[in-house]
């Protein structure tokens, strides 16, 4: 697994090239643009409001922690959140390395009432139109998998079917490229992809380079109260959290304990 990452990309386009030979990018696109595209981006306004917002994910399973629920009661695990105050919930489609369903996600988005990001390891405007569809208000886009211009063209195709882009980097060319595309919410992941070690000090370095009208997520190894507040004091707006609130019999208390609450 020396790039993990390019592995997952390798095999998404695999994906979008079957999904494509189901239904053509036409008839999704008009599919997608035949829905709602003034929604007021509430992926965005969430992660706007005064204090940390937190982003709950629900994961079956990683490349980095193999199987993390087995059970996986995601419409439940979802809803949990929701009632716990999540400000919105991310949802994994990728199905090899992550176990998730594009199901996954349209049951979530019609379940709860607070927007869902489709996280998952977009190559191509075909899964962008998908995300619309299943429900998403809100993408993931990588820079490590798409150029500045392949970006930018990604972020404004989001805009015109009113989803927000999260754009995730790993490192400083990539902010800049992020940047550059004009990323309206960057996310740092403090994983590192090509050896899982985890520095959750990386979005503090990074969050120096992103000017303050940019959304800023912090994403991987958070796991306590400390490590948020770390993050706050670094400048973070949103945190994404997964393993530590899948692991978690009580989401709500775990949800309250990272708040500080507990």
């Amino acid at each position: 697994m020396e790039n993990i990452l390019e592995t997952i990309a390798e095999y998404a386009r695999v994906r979008v090239e079957k999904a494509k030979a189901q239904t053509p990018l036409e008839e999704i696109k008009e599919q997608a643009l035949s829905l709602n595209t003034d929604t007021g981006f509430p992926f965005e306004k969430a992660l706007k409001k005064d204090g940390m917002s937190f982003i709950c994910e629900c994961k079956k399973a990683s490349p980095s922690k193999g199987l993390i629920s087995p059970d996986f009661p995601y419409l439940e695990t979802a809803k949990e959140y929701e009632a716990a105050g999540a400000d919105c919930i991310s949802v994994l489609t990728e199905p090899k390395w992550f176990l998730g369903k594009n199901e996954y996600l349209k049951e979530i988005s019609n379940a709860v009432a607070i927007p869902c990001l489709r996280k998952d390891f977009t190559v191509d405007e075909y899964m962008i139109y998908e995300a619309k569809i299943l429900g998403a208000s809100a993408v993931l886009l990588i820079c490590s998998l798409l150029d500045t211009r392949t970006l930018s063209s990604c972020i404004a195709l989001c805009g015109e079917l009113g989803l927000s882009a999260l754009v995730e980097a790993h490192d400083e060319n990539e902010i800049r490229s992020a940047l550059s595309a004009n990323a309206g919410i960057i996310g740092v992941n403090n994983r590192n992809l090509k050896d899982f070690s985890v520095d959750i000090s990386n979005s503090g370095r990074l969050r120096e380079l992103v000017p303050e009208n940019v959304i800023f997520v912090a994403e991987s190894g958070i796991k306590t109260s400390r490590d948020v507040e770390a993050l706050r004091s670094f400048g973070a707006d949103a945190v994404l959290i997964g393993e530590t609130l899948m692991r978690s019999p009580d989401k709500k208390k775990m949800l309250d304990s990272l708040r500080g609450k507990v």
